[in-house]
Parts: structure tokens; C-alpha cells; sequence
């Protein structure tokens, strides 16, 4: 998991500053994306390093601005009326964190560099194949054996253009993959191409562009001699394949309509958060997608890859749902107490426009499917982390509302067991960001076999949404923090509304939906008092709050080193997994979710220990009798008492991170995509 980003301005003046603060700050914005090392490429004095300035270091974004303004032989202050620039912030892979292993990667003569998300499964061979060429090798990263190959086709075919060189290069690549492009061979120009991660591409200009839907020219490829037969392809599986360009008469280019004024600046990145405060115009690429700027102009091609009868043949400039206080921490410490305290907001969105005040439930995403989905033979819920959590929280409730059998699905998994999926199955996939690597795989896997998909994401135009039949977007908003608290939430909601939907056709269970869409209208404001409110500032949680005050001077050492949550009623199992989960995330210890009920807890008692007790308003005191620690929460129906009951452990974690001196938004070994325009927690772990 890593974050790109590049910019390119085309006649709007900006000084070499100006581009160094706008690339630095785009990293700045998908730290959350890992941030292990970073690194930038600009143009620079043409008679030095082939005329580009290539910092890197390991660290953070703020490191790499560090290192950077330690030159103080660079002049700051020349002006650019046309600049190309990359950017790229690290979560490692292949090789440690260090400034060699750090994008941008160069080739052997710093011709072509290359920014890179993703992973190269055949980076082996295609390395093996360019050192038996001559091509020497300075990183341990797969991206470096990307920029030696651009190098070498380029070698070897000079009259390639920049985009030829670039389709005709990642044909050989297999893998998921996000880059971006920059030569000095090529100056000026930008080329950036996806398959299997994320991409975006903002477009800022005074006047209106030429059009908001544009063709797409599609690429065909066939093999490819190179110069000798020896030198034809790195491996007989794998032949060079070379581009060939249909001929068309669309003009598939786009540029401001204003003649005299193209002024123009791209944003490209692997998330909108970098985006948005520049231009909310975007468009999202797709797999196998080529685009290219030159002369102010972008471009894009798809490389034709078996079966493209459902590929678009336009990409639309879509609007940015997205406001830059969104991802603003504001008044908050961090984004992980932000999102915390977000979350009597964040359900109503959830809700809003789908609970109607009548009492029906409305799901525009799946209405044209609900009698499909009525007609299958079971519901399958695959996810990760977090998202997974939120499927068990759900699991009984549409069992019992659709009478149909739920089978939960762990993603990375899935693959490996080869699971059995049918035509009448209907596949959820459950996911923040929509591009959980794992999640897609299985989401690919499902396809091909012929199954609905349905896709609950928090991300409008993200790989899921794109690849499902419908879905279902949660409307949490932006989740910044890599522990994911919010999207949970909102996924319970997402869930449960959807198994509301699902019987509204059934006489015997209207009473039990019903009450379920009652607590749901009163959970948003009770007496005009939001319950997640009144539960977060309560007075046990002042309480908690004077005794986590009082215990701020222990030693790390003397806090507990394993935490367990007993529960008694089965509804909660969710909700102590997902603490668990979040102490084990921010934290770093052990901690486990147990399916009990009081009969534990007294052994527990009976043992000296001292628990902490949550406990909605209904559970009588005489069950609580003697215990120290007990923190009250608004009773509600059972399916939805989860998104209670889960707010404590939440801030639960929060605070034993802080007091364990723990960065809760970084923590270690973690990061994750928020990828959108409209978090599971999407996370890599190393």
C-alpha cells in the first residue's frame, strides 16, 4: 500500500517551490497510505543528473521536506510555465526503508522514472532477463525493474512514443499495479495507467473544459520481434508486445474550450483526499487504462485484454463529493478521535434518504434486484478486519429476516479454499475503501462464476462499485484514521437496512421489523438528544476519563499486558471482536473476544480480577452488584445495540494507545486506503 501522486501545469506559472510545496503536500494527504519512506522527482538544471532533481529519503513526508530544503544550493524561486512532477510516499514491500529503495526509481541513466502502488509478481523474471541484457540493479524494490524496462524497450525501439513505450511496458508486468511516469526523453509530458490499484485524475482550469464525457481509444496488442531472436522476450510465456493505435476520428483529447486561455493543471493521485483541495473535477481511471498529458491535453487509451464487451468507452469528469474540512482533523487531536466523535453524524448520513419518515426502507442501489436476490439459494458475506466484523454483527438479523442461509467469508481466504459459489448465490463485498486487494480477488473469483454481486463500500466509483452488480454506499464520509471506526458503524446499518428490505414481503415478521425500524428513527435523537452523543460525553465516561487521568503516570510496563471482553448475550460477539481488534491494532497487545456471560464474570471476580463492565440501561444493578468499573449505554433493539455498545472499546483503545505513547493515526505495520469521491480497515500488514 503506498501513495503517487503527480502534477503537471501546463501555461500556469508556478515556481519550483510552489511545485515542491504541491507535491510534498499530496504526500502530506496519503501519509495514512504508508509512510515509511517518500520521495519526489522535478525538473532541474538540464546539464546535471540529465536535467531531473530526485529526492528521497526514508521517513515521513515531513522528513523528505526536511532533506529537501537542506539544499541550500537549489534556487527556489525559478519559474516553470510547463513542469512535470512525481511524487511517492511508501509502505514497504521489497527491501527495507531505506533512500535506494525510496520512488521515485530511476533507469540506469535517469531517462524515465517511475512512481509505483502495487506489487510485480513476475518482477524475478523480468529482473533475471534485464541483467542478462547488461542492466545493473541499485534497490531491492520490484518498482526499479519497471524503470529498467521502459529503458530498455526504449533502447531498443526509439521511435516509440512516451505512451507506446508505456503500454508496450506493462504488458509485461503482471501484477496489481498504479503508476506514474516521468522522462526527460519526454519532457512535459505525463503518462499514468492503473491495473488493480487506484487512480484519479484532477483537472483544474479557468475556463470550461471541452466536454464532461469523452471517447476512450481503445489499443490492440500483438507480438512484438525485437532486435535479434534472442532478444524477443525475457520469457517464452511472456513475448514483447507492441501497441497498435486503430485509427478513429474521435478526438479523444481534453483541453479548456477557451482557446486563448489553456491554462491547465492535472492532479494525479492514488486517493481524492490529495485532490480535493485543488479542483473537485475528476476522473477515475480503469484497469488497463493509458492516460496521457502533453500540451495541455489528456488523453486515454485502454489496452484491449481478452473479453472488453463491458468496458466503458467514455470517462465521465465526475464532481468530488468531498469538502477539505472532511479530512481536516479540525479541533481534534486525531483523525481516529475525529471519526470517533463523527459518528452520531455519520449514521444519520447513513440513514438519510433510505428511512423514510413512513417507515419503509428505500435502497436505490438494489431496487432493481431485490426480486433476484429473493430467488437465491444463500447470501455470502466476504470481507476483511474490521468489515468482516461487521458482517458477524449482522449475520443472525438477516438470517432471520430473509430466511435465507448467511455464510460469512473471511476474503484473503476465500481463494484458498476454492469455496464452491453458484449462480444463485448473491456475494457481498464488504469494504471502506472498495479496493481491498483481497476483497477484489474475490470479488473476480465470485464473477466468473456467475453470481450477484453486491457491493457495500463507503467509495463512489471505487473497484468494487465498479465491478458489482449493485451495492450499497454506507455515506459515512472520509476515514482518515488507519484504525477504522465509523465505516464499522455504518456498515451495521447498511447491513441491517438491506435485511429490512428484504422482508418487507413477509407478513409474520412485521412486528419484528417494526420495532427494528422504530429504534433506528430514534436512534439519530432521542428527546433531541442523540444517544451516540449522550453516550460519548456521559458521566461514566467523565469517570473514565478522571480515572484514565489518574493512572496517566503508570509506567508502560504496568499496564495489563492481555485484555479479554466477556459477553453474555450471542448479539455481542461482534462487538468484543471488534475491541479486540482495536487494541491489538493501536496498541500492540494481546487481546482476544470471548463468548461468556456472567458466570464468567464472576470467576473473574472470585480470582481478584477487575473488570470493566458495559452494560445497557435495562441490565438490572443487582446483576452489577459490587463491580467498580461500569459504563452505562442507551438500551436499543438488539441487531443494532452493536453501534452502542462498540463506542466505549473504541475510545477504550484510543486511550490505552496514548497511554502506551502509541501514534493511534500510524500505527505500526499498518496502512490503509480511503480512496473516494462521494476503511474495514483496509489495511497492509508487513
Amino acid at each position: 500500500m503506498c501513495g503517487i501522486f503527480a502534477y503537471l501545469n501546463y501555461l500556469a506559472p508556478k515556481t519550483r517551490q510552489e511545485v515542491i510545496e504541491i507535491l510534498l503536500l499530496g504526500l502530506q494527504r496519503m501519509e495514512y497510505r504508508g509512510y515509511d519512506s517518500a520521495g519526489i522527482a522535478i525538473d532541474g538544471i538540464p546539464t546535471e543528473n540529465n536535467g531531473i532533481m530526485l529526492f528521497r529519503s526514508p521517513g515521513s513526508p515531513s522528513v523528505l521536506k526536511d532533506h529537501i530544503y537542506g539544499h541550500q544550493d537549489m534556487d527556489l524561486t525559478t519559474k516553470y510555465d510547463v513542469h512535470c512532477g512525481i511524487a511517492h510516499t511508501r509502505w514497504a514491500t521489497h527491501g527495507p526503508p531505506c533512500e535506494l529503495n525510496s520512488h521515485p526509481q530511476r533507469s540506469s541513466n535517469s531517462d524515465f522514472l517511475v512512481v509505483h502502488n502495487g506489487m510485480i509478481t513476475n518482477y524475478r523474471e523480468v529482473k533475471e532477463y534485464l541483467i542478462k541484457k547488461g542492466h545493473h540493479f541499485e534497490s531491492e524494490t520490484d518498482t526499479e525493474v519497471i524503470a529498467k524496462l521502459i529503458q530498455h524497450i526504449h533502447d531498443r525501439n526509439p521511435e516509440f512514443n512516451f505512451r507506446t513505450l508505456v503500454e508496450t511496458t506493462i504488458n509485461q508486468l503482471e501484477g496489481a499495479f498504479a503508476l506514474a511516469f516521468k522522462s526527460n526523453r519526454f519532457p512535459s509530458q505525463l503518462v499514468v495507467t492503473r491495473r488493480g490499484s487506484p487512480l484519479l485524475v484532477g483537472i483544474k482550469s479557468k475556463s470550461r473544459l471541452s466536454t464532461d464525457h469523452f471517447p476512450v481509444l481503445f489499443s490492440n496488442a500483438r507480438g512484438y520481434d525485437g532486435t535479434s531472436g534472442s532478444d524477443s522476450s525475457f520469457s517464452e510465456d511472456t513475448p514483447y508486445t507492441r501497441i497498435v493505435r486503430k485509427p478513429s476520428r474521435l478526438d479523444t483529447s481534453i483541453r479548456p474550450l477557451d482557446t486563448d486561455n489553456w491554462e491547465v493543471e492535472y492532479f494525479v493521485a492514488s486517493d481524492a483526499s490529495a485532490i480535493i483541495e485543488h479542483t473537485n473535477q475528476v476522473i477515475i481511471l480503469e484497469d488497463d487504462d493509458v492516460a496521457l498529458i502533453e500540451d495541455g491535453s489528456l488523453s486515454i487509451h485502454h489496452i484491449r485484454r481478452g473479453d472488453d464487451s463491458m468496458i466503458s468507452q467514455v470517462r465521465e469528469v465526475q464532481q468530488l463529493n468531498l469538502e477539505l474540512q472532511d479530512i481536516m482533523r479540525g479541533e481534534f487531536k486525531t483523525f481516529m478521535q475525529k471519526e470517533i466523535f463523527e459518528q452520531p453524524d455519520s449514521v444519520v448520513n447513513t440513514m438519510r434518504g433510505r428511512l423514510l419518515p413512513n417507515g419503509n426502507i428505500v435502497l436505490g442501489g438494489i431496487k432493481g434486484y431485490v426480486n433476484e436476490i429473493r430467488r437465491c439459494r444463500r447470501l455470502i458475506l466476504i470481507a476483511c478486519g474490521t468489515s468482516y466484523n461487521s458482517a458477524i454483527a449482522c449475520r443472525q438479523i438477516m438470517k432471520e429476516l430473509t430466511q435465507l442461509p448467511v455464510v460469512l467469508e473471511v476474503a484473503s481466504n476465500f481463494l484458498d479454499e476454492e469455496t464452491p459459489i453458484f449462480r444463485d448465490d448473491v456475494c457481498f463485498f464488504i469494504s471502506q475503501s472498495g479496493e481491498t486487494a483481497d476483497t477484489l480477488k474475490a470479488l473476480t473469483y465470485c464473477k466468473s462464476r456467475g453470481a450477484l454481486l453486491i457491493g457495500i463500500t463507503n467509495t463512489v466509483g471505487s473497484s468494487i462499485c465498479r465491478e458489482s452488480h449493485c451495492g450499497v454506499h454506507i455515506n459515512a464520509g472520509p476515514e482518515i484514521g488507519v484504525a477504522s471506526t465509523k465505516a464499522y458503524t455504518s456498515q451495521i446499518l447498511s447491513l441491517v437496512m438491506f435485511a429490512l428490505v428484504m422482508s418487507d414481503d413477509r407478513i409474520s415478521m412485521q412486528d419484528r421489523r417494526r420495532s427494528i425500524i422504530e429504534a433506528m428513527q430514534k436512534l439519530p435523537g432521542r428527546n433531541h438528544q442523540k444517544p451516540v452523543t449522550f453516550m460519548i460525553r456521559s458521566r461514566s465516561y467523565q469517570g473514565s476519563s478522571e480515572a484514565r487521568q489518574q493512572s496517566a503516570g503508570n509506567r508502560e510496563e504496568d499496564l495489563p499486558g492481555e485484555v479479554s471482553f466477556d459477553h453474555g448475550p450471542r448479539v455481542h460477539f461482534a462487538t468484543c471482536l471488534e475491541g479486540a481488534l482495536k487494541i491489538k491494532e493501536l496498541s500492540y497487545m494481546h487481546c482476544e473476544g470471548i463468548m461468556s456471560g456472567l458466570n464468567a464474570l464472576q470467576q473473574v471476580l472470585a480470582r481478584g480480577g477487575r473488570p470493566i463492565i458495559i452494560a445497557d440501561n435495562d441490565v438490572p444493578e443487582a446483576d452489577l452488584a459490587g463491580l467498580e468499573h461500569v459504563l452505562r449505554v442507551p438500551r436499543t433493539v438488539d441487531c443494532i445495540q452493536n453501534i452502542l455498545t462498540v463506542i466505549p472499546l473504541q475510545l477504550l483503545s484510543y486511550h490505552v494507545a496514548e497511554l502506551n505513547g502509541k501514534n493511534v493515526d500510524r500505527p505500526r505495520n499498518l496502512a490503509k486506503s480511503v480512496t473516494g469521491v462521494g476503511g474495514d480497515r483496509d489495511a497492509r500488514v508487513r
